[in-house]
């Protein structure tokens, strides 16, 4: 079963699971939980227990993670999993790196240092980005300053793709106009970003109808590799494709 954490801090929601968790456990308890947040127009950073009484998951139950955290990952700021089971953590952090939020594993005696993590993340991403697998592609949309932790966030899924594969085909920028960054933080991080990833992309496309665009060239000039596209914003689809065929 699952059940509502009570007591933490103010907008972290947090959920345990108990003995076998069933696919009804999740249309009862996880999914009115998302819809109320849903509702009140708010986002999620949620904490998530399996200790040493969870028994596993039923097949749809399994199912229906799935599905639920696919359909509404974008109503979260961050997922803290705690658990001290092997298959959970390692799972946790394999899917980790495709999701637009940043996710840390902790082991049930550090419940406590879970809950802070939560409670100290930065408010509202400045950025969300998703990997495409079946073509090694990273989408980011932009829609306020870059932060730092907009950086790390995606470094950590481009290095987790080009460990396993050796490149990326592509990033695409997807952004009405270029906001700028945060703070010197910001700028320093996207600097090393580019230093560390300059040789390992195909191509970089950018999808924008603001200013962004005439600044495409000199974002082509610091990756070595990668030929570079300009796209009007609403021709993202577009921009994924070419992105996708680096071979093309």
């Amino acid at each position: 079963m699952l059940e509502r954490l009570e007591n933490l801090p103010a907008g972290i929601e947090g959920l345990r699971a108990v003995g076998k968790v069933t696919k009804e456990d999740y249309e009862n308890v996880f999914e009115p939980m998302l819809d109320d947040a849903r509702r009140d127009g708010r986002r999620i950073r949620f904490l998530y227990q399996l200790g040493t009484e969870f028994d596993g998951y039923t097949p749809s139950a399994a199912w229906e993670d799935a599905k639920l955290g696919l359909r509404s990952m974008r109503l979260f700021d961050g997922c803290a999993i705690v658990s001290d089971v092997a298959w959970i953590r390692e799972s946790a952090r394999l899917v980790g790196f495709i999701l637009p939020c940043p996710v840390q594993v902790f082991s049930n005696e550090d419940l406590e240092k879970a809950i802070q993590w939560l409670a100290t993340l930065p408010e509202g991403a400045a950025t969300s980005h998703r990997l495409l697998l079946e073509s090694g592609v990273i989408v980011v949309d932009v829609s306020a300053p870059l932060r730092a932790t907009d950086f790390d966030a995606i470094a950590l899924t481009a290095d987790t793709w080009i460990e396993a594969h050796g490149s990326l085909h592509g990033i695409v920028i997807h952004a009405r106009e270029f906001p700028g960054w945060q703070n010197l933080g910001g700028v320093f991080r996207h600097m090393r970003f580019i230093r560390n990833h300059q040789q390992k992309v195909a191509r970089v496309a950018v999808a924008t109808d603001g200013k962004l665009a005439s600044l495409a060239p000199r974002i082509a000039e610091h990756f070595v590799k990668a030929e570079l596209k300009a796209f009007p914003y609403d021709a993202l689809e577009d921009a994924i494709a070419w992105a996708r065929d680096s071979s093309g």
